[in-house]
């Protein structure tokens, strides 16, 4: 309660850019080969040159702005490692590694256990639950904020909030296209007076009214930016990358101070990716 009452009193600052550090992995092997999610269709072709375009981009566009970009070497057979946000989370320099849900994508896990211990990430912990990382986890600087419902267990959570040493808020999704946390709701800027965006009809009711009690701030997504996955954007503090169709949350969100950037992510939505699905935050 107490962290709710101070983000409500906080008066609304100007939105200020900070530098961020990133893990990428490139779409080398790229493709949809199977479907673990409702935006994925293995009959549909896929244009590997683009998805590599896209992603230059997306890279590019980070550096631009100031960031640090760190790259894993990709592995055949694993068409999804591409999507790098599930794979760790990392808060203070702990990391709490993944483990998948489906079988197709578990083999990532190990390779990026062994990339952050070879670059002298000591405080490393693999989960005993279901954890798709930051696909599930969204730091807000004081909170986690956790989904739960499609892929990562609930359980999870509590062995997240042990391992990182952080509070934990359990959310709840119901719907099906939002299968991840970060494909309904982003973080726009970190810290006491935390803002994020959101979809609320991918929650349920109760949480629904947790997020309204944390954040009465939030920008609320409509429908049609939800659909093509405007909610899986990234925000540095002050510019924020979004898939090219997120027009209305991309205005909403100028009307606040913020920059956009709207970047085409097409042929990686494919797979139920965007922006966020590519970036590993590693937050120090």
């Amino acid at each position: 309660m107490t962290v709710i009452a101070d983000q409500a009193a906080q008066p609304i600052q100007t939105p200020r850019a900070t530098p961020r550090h990133y893990l990428m992995c490139p779409p080398q092997y790229f493709t949809v080969e199977y479907s673990i999610n409702p935006w994925m269709d293995p009959g549909t072709p896929v244009d590997a040159d683009r998805a590599m375009a896209q992603w230059d981009e997306l890279k590019r566009a980070y550096e631009r702005l100031g960031h640090t970009v760190e790259v894993i070497e990709p592995q055949p057979g694993l068409p999804d490692m591409v999507f790098a946000a599930n794979s760790a989370t990392v808060i203070d320099g702990r990391v709490l590694g993944a483990r998948f849900r489906a079988p197709q994508r578990a083999a990532e896990a190990e390779h990026f256990r062994r990339w952050f211990t070879t670059r002298g990430y000591r405080d490393l912990v693999m989960p005993s639950r279901i954890n798709e990382a930051e696909g599930d986890f969204a730091w807000t600087g004081q909170v986690l904020l956790a989904g739960s419902g499609f892929r990562t267990d609930p359980e999870a959570h509590a062995e997240a909030q042990e391992v990182l040493g952080v509070p934990v808020v359990s959310l709840r999704l119901v719907d099906p296209r939002y299968y991840h946390l970060d494909t309904a709701l982003f973080v726009l800027r970190r810290g006491a007076d935390a803002r994020i965006a959101y979809y609320p009809e991918a929650f349920s009711a109760g949480s629904r009214r947790v997020l309204e009690r944390m954040f009465p701030d939030a920008v609320i997504a409509t429908a049609a930016d939800a659909a093509c996955l405007g909610l899986n954007g990234v925000s540095d503090g002050r510019h924020v990358v979004l898939p090219t169709e997120a027009t209305g949350l991309a205005a909403q969100l100028a009307d606040r101070g913020y920059e956009p950037i709207l970047l085409d992510i097409s042929e990686l939505r494919k797979s139920g990716g965007g922006p966020k699905c590519c970036t590993l935050e590693l937050h120090s």
